[in-house]
């Protein structure tokens, strides 16, 4: 209920941004704004000092990544972004790919003191001039580390292969398919 609430409120805050931007002077209204709620677990030792990047692609594989998530980050700039159990907000401009946003990559650098962080969900809300509101959430549930199993700095969340992926409209949840243990 909780996201579902908050899903509603991003896609307008996200549609007044987009509308502001895309004036017909602006060389940028192709452009799309893209918001992400990342949750990083509350099992031990989640939290991560590492440097994370995001890549969303859509059906026809068009993509649009991000190299350093945190440089879209709205939380401050005193935040401590990817401790254990929070939740944190970030919102950006990119170039339009299709809908439904279908996979996600979210790579950890490994980088850091503490570089092992277990990702519980990433809710992507996107929109763009001319566009409707699309949602997807991706339940991660994996550590991105080399010392906790799957001992892998990437996590890939995949449903673009799914039947008639093209065709679904609203909200769209997606489930990592590798089993991951927590620690």
């Amino acid at each position: 209920m909780e996201i579902e609430k908050r899903s509603g409120q991003l896609c307008l805050f996200i549609l007044v941004i987009v509308l502001s931007y895309s004036s017909p002077g602006n060389s940028n209204s192709d452009n799309c704004v893209y918001a992400l709620y990342v949750k990083t677990g509350s099992v031990p030792k989640a939290g991560t000092d590492s440097n994370i990047s995001i890549t969303l692609s859509d059906p026809g594989g068009k993509s649009v990544r991000v190299s350093d998530l945190e440089s879209w980050g709205l939380m401050g700039s005193n935040h401590n972004y990817y401790e254990r159990g929070n939740m944190d907000v970030f919102s950006g401009r990119g170039p339009c790919i299709g809908a439904p946003i279908c996979r996600l990559n979210l790579t950890s650098d490994g980088s850091g003191e503490h570089h092992g962080w277990y990702c519980d969900y990433v809710e992507v809300t996107a929109t763009g001039p001319h566009r409707p509101c699309g949602q997807t959430i991706f339940y991660v549930d994996q550590w991105l580390a080399s010392d906790a199993p799957p001992y892998q700095l990437t996590a890939v969340v995949d449903g673009c292969r799914l039947e008639n992926i093209a065709a679904k409209s609203g909200r769209l949840v997606l489930r990592n398919s590798l089993g991951s243990a927590s620690m």
